[in-house]
């Protein structure tokens, strides 16, 4: 099955994340595969906005933690090495981005949904940074497009406490911005993205690479911070009680 399926409609590029049975979790071939099709999108003239959801109901669940296996703190930093490329192609690149949510847009599958430019979601969409339930920050920028979003305090709780809230709340506090009947995010985020798609792409590009502006030093703090967690015990016992489906007992090491 491929792990990202490419549509081209006029000026956009719809981009479908499709690993279903895991709710489109960002498995390794994803994250490579999203970030090929953002390096190809940034030097296509033709493309004038991008489309970003995912399969089958449900945006992205996160990160595959069944493939976390990072065993030294050179292979973390090069794994988010290479997730960061996709990052800042999303976040300062020339091209606008629609996230179209449907069902959960969960941990790094948030991160993918903040990373954009404008986010629909249906009535039914749930969202969480729950990163600390399994020992790690927020990632893949989070700690970044979170805050700006909706505010240093509202990002603070929900990195935090990493609690699941609906489309509603997400809508209130402009995490979200447009809500949707449930099956319609996809309709109307091309419909916004056309709406972009009209506009000159010039001073898109030169507003979002403005606003890009401090995302490197996030960036490169993250690859720090997460590439020692990803060693410690606590991140260990949080995917061992994750895939065991219990409550994990953690140690502060």
């Amino acid at each position: 099955m491929t792990a990202l399926i490419q549509e081209r409609e006029g000026p956009l590029v719809i981009l479908t994340m499709n690993q279903p049975e895991r709710r489109n979790a960002l498995s390794h071939q994803m994250r490579e595969d999203l970030h090929a099709a953002f390096e190809a999108i940034e030097a296509d003239k033709a493309v004038r906005a991008v489309v970003i959801t995912g399969a089958q109901g449900h945006f992205s669940a996160g990160g595959d933690i069944s493939g976390m296996n990072t065993r030294d703190a050179l292979s973390g930093r090069e794994r988010f090495r290479r997730i960061h490329r996709l990052i800042r192609l999303m976040v300062g690149g020339s091209k606008p981005v629609v996230a179209a949510v449907e069902g959960y847009a969960v941990g790094a599958g948030l991160s993918i949904a903040t990373a954009s430019d404008h986010v629909v979601a249906s009535e039914t969409a749930k969202f969480s940074a729950p990163f600390a339930k399994v020992g790690l920050m927020g990632d893949l920028g989070l700690l970044w497009t979170l805050p700006q979003r909706i505010g240093a305090g509202k990002a603070r709780q929900m990195l935090l406490f990493g609690e699941m809230i609906g489309a509603a709340e997400a809508l209130a506090i402009r995490l979200v911005d447009r809500m949707v009947k449930p099956g319609e995010a996809l309709a109307v985020a091309k419909e916004r993205a056309l709406l972009l798609a009209e506009l000159p792409p010039a001073s898109h590009a030169m507003t979002k690479a403005v606003l890009a502006h401090g995302l490197d030093e996030f960036l490169e703090r993250e690859r720090q911070g997460q590439a020692l967690l990803l060693l410690t015990e606590d991140h260990e016992e949080g995917k061992r009680a994750f895939l065991e489906k219990r409550k994990p007992v953690f140690k502060g090491v």
